[in-house]
C-alpha cells in the first residue's frame, strides 16, 4: 500500500511536470532554427560550406515544410482567407506556368514555395509564438548585432580579395557590392548585401522598444547594440537601411504623440544618441564610413532626379502604380512562376534576370499576370489588417506591435519574395509582427476575435 502511495505521488509530479511544459516547444524550437538559418546561410554557402553554396540556397526550406506539417496535423493553424487565398494561388500559378508558362517543372517548384511555404510560415510563427517569445527572440539578435558590426567594419575596410569578402562558393572576386569612394556595400554573414539591409532593419524597432523597456534586458548589451545599429548606418552604405531607421523612429513619435508617458525616455535616448554620434564623429573610422555613405546617397539620389520626384515619385511610388496600371498589358497567367528570380533565369537559360526583378510588384505581375494583381491585394489586404490591430494595441498600451509595423508594413506589402534572403526575412519579420499581437505567457494567451481568425 505505502509503496502504491510513493507510485502515484511520482506520477502525480510528472502529470505537473507536463502540464507546466510548453507544448509548442519542439516548433519553436524550429522557429529559432529558422532564424540562425536565416542569418548564417550565407556563413554556410562563402565561407563553410561553398562546395554546396547551390544547395544550401534551400536551406531552410525543409525547416518551414516540416513546420507546415506539425501545425496542420496538430491543428494549431485554422485556414483564413489570406491564408486559404494565397495556397490558391500558389497551386493555381504553378499549374499555369505548366502548362501555358515556361514549362519548367524546377522554376515553377521555386517560385510556388513562396506561396505554398513562406507565406504560411508567417502564420505558423504567429500561432506558436506569443509576445514573451518576441521580446526573447528580439534580446538575442540585439546580442548578435554586436559582433555582425565588428564583421561589417572588417569587411567595409578589407579588400574584396579578402577572405572575409569571399563570395557565393568561395568567389574570390567578393560578395561587395556597388557602393562609393572605391568602398563596397557588405554583406555580413549573408549571401548578398540585402541580408545587411535586412538585419539591422529589424534589429532598429526592437532597440527603441527595449529603450522604452530598459528593464526588460541587460542595459549594457542595450547600449553596444544601440551604438552597433548607429555605425552600422554608415557602414552598411545603404539608403534603404537608412529610410527603415527613419520609418521606425517616425513611428515611435507617433507612439509618443498618443502616450506621453513615453516622452521623457525618448529624450533621454535621443541626448545618448546625439553623444554617441559626437564621439563617432570625432573617430577616423566613423568619419570615412560618413562620407562613403553620404556620396552615395547623394550620388544615386542625383542620378534618379532628386529624392522627391526621383527617389519616391518615380522609383518607389512610380513602379508599384505602374505595375498596376500596366497589368492589362499581361496575359491571365504570365509567364510562369518562377521566372522572375535569379536561380529562375538560370534555369531558364536567360542572359539575366528581367529588370523588373528588382520591383516587387511588376515581377510578380510579370510571373503570373492578372493573378499577380489576386496576390498583391492579398499582400496590401493582411498588412492593412495587421497595421489597423497594432494601432489597437497601442491604444491599449502595448507599443511592440506598432515599432514591429513599421518594418512589417513595407515588408508584407511589398518585400521581394525573389531572393532567398530577402525571403526569409519577410516571413520572418510578419511572423513576429502577427505574434506580437498576442498578449500573455506561454500559459495563458490572450487574443482578440479579429486577430483569433489570423493565428487560429
Amino acid at each position: 500500500m505505502k509503496n502504491l502511495e510513493i507510485r502515484e505521488r511520482k506520477l502525480s509530479g510528472t502529470s505537473k511536470l507536463a502540464a507546466n511544459e510548453d507544448p509548442n516547444h519542439f516548433l519553436k524550437v524550429l522557429i529559432w532554427l529558422y532564424l540562425l538559418l536565416w542569418i548564417f546561410e550565407g556563413a554556410l554557402r562563402k565561407w563553410i560550406i561553398p562546395a554546396l553554396s547551390t544547395p544550401l540556397l534551400l536551406v531552410r526550406d525543409p525547416i518551414v515544410l516540416w513546420l507546415f506539417i506539425l501545425v496542420i496535423r496538430n491543428n494549431i493553424i485554422k485556414f483564413n482567407p489570406y491564408l486559404t487565398g494565397m495556397l490558391i494561388l500558389g497551386v493555381v500559378s504553378f499549374v499555369a506556368a505548366i502548362v501555358s508558362g515556361h514549362g519548367n517543372i524546377p522554376v515553377a517548384m521555386y517560385g510556388a514555395r513562396t506561396l505554398l511555404l513562406y507565406f504560411p510560415m508567417i502564420f505558423i510563427i504567429g500561432a506558436v509564438f506569443n509576445e514573451e517569445d518576441v521580446i526573447k527572440m528580439g534580446k538575442v539578435i540585439l546580442y548578435i548585432a554586436i559582433p555582425m558590426t565588428l564583421l561589417l567594419g572588417l569587411q567595409f575596410y578589407s579588400p574584396q580579395s579578402a577572405w572575409v569578402n569571399k563570395g557565393i562558393g568561395g568567389d574570390d572576386d567578393g560578395a561587395g557590392f556597388g557602393g562609393a569612394l572605391g568602398y563596397f556595400r557588405a554583406p555580413c554573414t549573408f549571401s548578398f548585401t540585402n541580408g545587411t539591409t535586412c538585419f539591422y532593419s529589424l534589429v532598429t524597432p526592437f532597440v527603441l522598444y527595449f529603450w522604452l523597456n530598459v528593464k526588460k534586458i541587460n542595459k549594457n548589451i542595450l547600449i553596444a547594440a544601440t551604438m552597433a545599429l548607429v555605425i552600422a548606418v554608415p557602414l552598411s552604405i545603404s539608403r534603404a537601411l537608412f529610410f527603415q531607421v527613419a520609418a521606425a523612429i517616425a513611428f515611435l513619435l507617433f507612439a509618443v504623440s498618443r502616450k506621453p508617458k513615453y516622452f521623457g525616455k525618448v529624450v533621454g535616448g535621443s541626448v545618448l544618441i546625439v553623444i554617441v554620434l559626437t564621439i563617432l564623429g570625432n573617430l577616423p573610422f566613423f568619419a570615412t564610413a560618413t562620407e562613403v555613405f553620404t556620396s552615395r546617397f547623394d550620388g544615386a539620389n542625383e542620378s534618379e532626379g532628386g529624392m522627391v520626384e526621383g527617389v519616391i515619385g518615380d522609383r518607389f511610388l512610380g513602379k508599384l502604380i505602374k505595375a498596376v496600371m500596366g497589368s492589362s498589358d499581361q496575359s491571365v497567367f504570365g509567364f510562369g512562376i518562377g521566372s522572375g528570380t535569379a536561380l529562375g533565369a538560370k534555369l531558364l537559360n536567360n542572359d539575366s534576370v528581367s529588370s523588373s526583378a528588382d520591383f516587387e510588384w511588376m515581377r510578380e505581375i510579370g510571373e503570373m499576370g492578372l493573378m499577380g494583381l489576386l496576390l498583391i491585394g492579398l499582400r496590401v489586404g493582411l498588412s492593412i489588417k495587421m497595421a489597423l490591430l497594432s494601432l489597437h494595441k497601442l491604444a491599449s498600451d502595448h507599443i511592440l506591435p506598432w515599432l514591429l509595423a513599421s518594418v512589417g508594413v513595407l515588408v508584407l506589402t511589398q518585400g521581394q519574395w525573389h531572393q532567398s534572403t530577402a525571403l526569409g526575412y519577410c516571413a520572418l519579420v510578419a511572423g513576429l509582427w502577427l505574434a506580437s499581437l498576442k498578449n500573455g505567457s506561454k500559459k495563458k494567451i490572450v487574443v482578440n476575435r479579429k486577430l483569433l481568425k489570423l493565428t487560429k
